[in-house]
């Protein structure tokens, strides 16, 4: 059977189990877009208005569901715009394969129309990046890129297309299905030692994170915890996937770490580090392990070797998966030590930090956060894109084992939207809530449309407080007084989010929240509730004009 480079392609994805696509059109992938057009309801694609707000999407969608999320945009300024969504899997560790159209293999090299050097652009950016030049390898490169972009460290993958290939006739038949890959599982001899490093401890903590984890892999996780009565963090954005109520759950080691967290992991003596790359945000810049040889004696659990002893020398690495690392896991006896003090002073903690006193605004976020953690769903899913609002989903918010968070490790503006908009093109019949502060949502609300035409509509929650907060209160702590581009002048959100279709409204008291949350929650067509929020209500403990004084203080004594 004859077919083009355009219609393999989406064969092999159909074949692969593929069943979204979110993508921007574009000339140079015509050939794609023309197979797309007889697999509406087997292979539907999400139309976008940005490449930004698509390559979100994607790497969103990979993210929650544990499939790559799968983009396509069109050369030269589109694969530009994809770039952040690209970076964003990456630094998440999330699947991700995005699809570029590319100009005729003819025309390479010439600086022709909107051409770019995929493999150089994005090789330190993408986990892999490859162009295919024959039309008949298009099964082994897209089979490839799928196995490398689930296995080891999850990430995304670059494919350029150029356009001659995707026309080009071939009888080569598309792939039949996914490769069956099973994780790296630890041996038994690893197992042993592990034990016998934990049964020395005096003060261990848990250390989890990271993409690929399975159904039932976090309960053995936590059984394990509890049975040993060992202290439990989670790295930067992944407290979702640790039941947050289990008594050994005592944080989130990232952005704004609190002074609990930060104890547990530079006063613990061993530390099991599961699934996790050491990040910035997850050491606190670095300092909480001395580079390269830690004071705590680590043991680092991952799918990639390239992994492990990257940044610290562990004492013991284990090339695992998380998920076969966990079974494992549940058939070792608990571990007995003499930390259940320590243990119980990291929890008490955690529980403190949601004692908050009444903020200084017309919304009290810390009273909103309480209230929706006694009424969403088991199974509600929060995304949030960047900036000081995100401290309310990810660090006032109990997850329990069904909920999920969308959030960017990069910090990257502008996610929350599309994340949101994806989680529901992949569960259109659960709760999704978006965070999104009011330079956040600037950053992607075009995409409210792609919402609209897809029928994927989630309830935003817009912490409107007409600054860039997160840079104000950096000015704040360092350039005291002296404001420079930061302020916004705001359009009217009501009126933007209802001629995208959803119901929307202004909430400028505490009081009037529960009854809006509660329109949002029944509207069928999406929500926005525009939240007016204080400027000083900056962050949960200190105040913008707090900020000031200090450092003007801290100055004047200087």
């Amino acid at each position: 059977m004859l077919r083009n480079g355009g219609q393999l392609l989406v064969e092999c994805l159909l074949a692969l189990g593929v069943r979204k696509g979110f993508g921007v059109p574009g000339e140079s992938y015509l050939a794609v877009l023309d197979a797309l057009h007889d697999t509406v309801g087997k292979l539907d694609y999400v139309v976008c208005r940005n490449e930004g707000g698509a390559s979100f999407m994607a790497a969103a969608y990979g993210k929650l569901t544990g499939q790559p999320g799968i983009c396509f945009v069109t050369r030269g300024p589109g694969a530009t715009n994809a770039s952040i969504g690209v970076h964003t899997a990456m630094q998440d560790s999330s699947p991700m394969i995005l699809f570029v159209g590319q100009v005729g293999t003819d025309m390479k090299g010439r600086e022709a129309f909107q051409e770019v050097d995929y493999k150089a652009a994005f090789g330190t950016v993408a986990k892999w990046a490859v162009e295919i030049d024959q039309v008949e390898r298009i099964p082994e490169i897209v089979a490839r890129a799928w196995t490398t972009a689930i296995t080891g460290r999850p990430g995304p993958v670059v494919i350029a297309l150029p356009e001659d290939m995707l026309t080009s006739m071939t009888e080569k038949a598309p792939l039949s299905g996914p490769a069956e890959i099973i994780e790296a599982a630890p041996s038994e001899f690893a197992m042993q030692r592990l034990a016998t490093l934990l049964s020395q401890a005096k003060r261990p903590v848990i250390l989890y994170g990271g993409c690929n984890w399975k159904e039932g892999s976090a309960k053995r996780l936590q059984a394990f915890a509890e049975a040993s009565d060992i202290p439990v963090v989670s790295v930067f954005r992944y407290q979702d996937q640790y039941d947050n109520e289990s008594l050994t759950f005592c944080g989130e080691a990232g952005v704004g770490m609190v002074a609990s967290v930060k104890e547990l992991l530079r006063d613990a003596d061993v530390i099991l580090a599961i699934n996790n790359r050491f990040g910035e945000n997850s050491t606190d810049g670095y300092t909480l392990f001395d580079v390269p040889q830690p004071r705590q004696r680590i043991i680092h659990v991952h799918g990639s070797d390239l992994e492990i002893g990257k940044i610290y020398q562990p004492e013991l690495g284990i090339h695992a998966g998380p998920n076969a690392f966990a079974e494992a896991l549940s058939a070792l006896e608990p571990v007995k030590g003499p930390w259940a003090e320590w243990r119980k002073k990291g929890r008490a903690a955690y529980e403190a930090g949601f004692n908050l006193k009444d903020l200084p605004s017309p919304v009290d976020m810390g009273k909103v956060t309480a209230y929706l953690n006694e009424i969403l769903p088991e199974d509600v899913i929060l995304t949030n894109g960047a900036g000081n609002f995100t401290v309310w989903p990810n660090k006032f918010f109990r997850f329990g084992p069904r909920a999920r968070l969308l959030a960017p490790q990069s910090g990257a503006m502008g996610y929350g939207v599309p994340a949101a908009i994806a989680a529901k093109v992949a569960f259109p019949d659960r709760t999704v809530v978006c965070f999104a502060g009011d330079g956040d949502f600037q950053m992607n609300c075009q995409e409210l449309a792609t919402a609209l035409q897809h029928g994927a509509q989630p309830i935003i929650l817009l912490l409107n407080n007409g600054i860039y907060g997160t840079i104000r209160a950096h000015q704040e702590r360092h350039y005291p007084a002296r404001v420079s581009g930061t302020e916004m002048v705001n359009p009217d959100f009501v009126a933007l989010a209802k001629a995208y279709g959803f119901h929307a409204e202004r909430v400028t008291a505490t009081a009037d929240f529960a009854e809006a949350f509660e329109r949002a929650l029944s509207s069928r067509t999406g929500a926005l509730l525009d939240l007016d929020i204080s400027p000083e209500a900056l962050t949960p403990r200190q105040t913008l004009s707090e900020m000031r004084q200090a450092a003007l203080a801290k100055k004047e004594n200087a």
